[in-house]
């Protein structure tokens, strides 16, 4: 029964793969090979992890990619040069800068150093304007991943009520956006937003990033209510869990994302996504 209320980023993530392969392979035939590249400042161990997955799944795809790893003695000035040779390298398709950085070089510098062609983590000024006035644009990966997940499981947002809780860069914000530009009625909870629980019970569709281990609990959500979660904790025994109370929801919600095997999915295959795209753009 609770099966069939979990939308899953195995299964949605799997679909999207084969449909991927099979552009690289078009792609491959005239000519064309998807390459992402992969720059990796220092050694933060959840850093590395998250790289090696994503050349993991380029592998799976058959998309080329190439890992840069740098000490983290790095100055901002050299980081700034390889990415300019990677701008100008005409083999390379997909540009990702792999974030934190380091506390002595400027994210924000960086990430908009990238061409907004090869941004296909949708982090930069260009990219992240065009997806608010509705343009073509690489969006954030893992926004796009939410929509896909309501997507496949046949959840229509339009003229729905949604509630993100969260109001970062990387997701609040721009889940809102792509929300609204589905015709969905979207409110933007945060750390000062009062009585967000009178918010979230109005809500069909709860988006939940804050980063806090079981934030939203079945008495905030109405019944049948659907509920992406995209945060990733550890909880007190070190086991994955998500911002969403998912043992006390299961049974008050019409569909659910798990954690593990959820968003985090989805955002590792818009990345893929958005460099064939990008692939595809640099063709024409």
């Amino acid at each position: 029964m609770y099966e069939e209320k979990l939308i899953s980023g195995k299964e949605v993530s799997a679909v999207l793969k084969v449909e991927i392969s099979q552009k690289v392979a078009q792609l491959k035939a005239r000519g064309v090979h998807p390459k992402l590249s992969v720059i990796i400042v220092g050694e933060n161990p959840a850093s590395l992890t998250y790289v090696k997955g994503k050349h993991k799944d380029c592998a799976e795809c058959n998309i080329i990619s190439d890992n840069i790893a740098l000490p983290e003695s790095t100055t901002q000035a050299e980081l700034l040069e390889i990415i300019e040779k990677l701008n100008r390298d005409k083999s390379v398709h997909g540009i990702l800068v792999q974030l934190p950085l380091p506390k002595h070089i400027e994210e924000y510098a960086v990430i908009n150093a990238i061409d907004p062609a090869k941004d296909v983590d949708g982090f930069t000024a260009v990219n992240v304007g065009n997806m608010n006035i509705g343009k073509d644009c690489f969006a954030p990966c893992t926004p796009q991943g939410c929509m896909d997940m309501l997507d496949y499981a046949g959840v229509d947002i339009c003229g729905k009520d949604v509630v993100v809780i969260g109001r970062s860069n990387i997701v609040g914000k721009p889940v809102s956006v792509l929300a609204l530009q589905k015709s969905a009625t979207v409110t933007i909870c945060h750390s000062k937003t009062k009585n967000i629980a009178e918010k979230t019970r109005l809500a069909d569709v709860v988006i939940v990033a804050v980063g806090r281990e079981k934030f939203l609990t079945a008495d905030m959500v109405k019944e049948g209510a659907v509920v992406i979660d995209v945060g990733i904790n550890r909880n007190s025994m070190g086991k994955l869990c998500g911002d969403a109370d998912f043992d006390g929801l299961i049974g008050k919600v019409s569909k659910i994302t798990p954690v593990p095997g959820g968003v985090g999915l989805m955002t590792r295959v818009n990345l893929l996504k958005n460099t064939v795209k990008a692939a595809e753009n640099a063709e024409k």
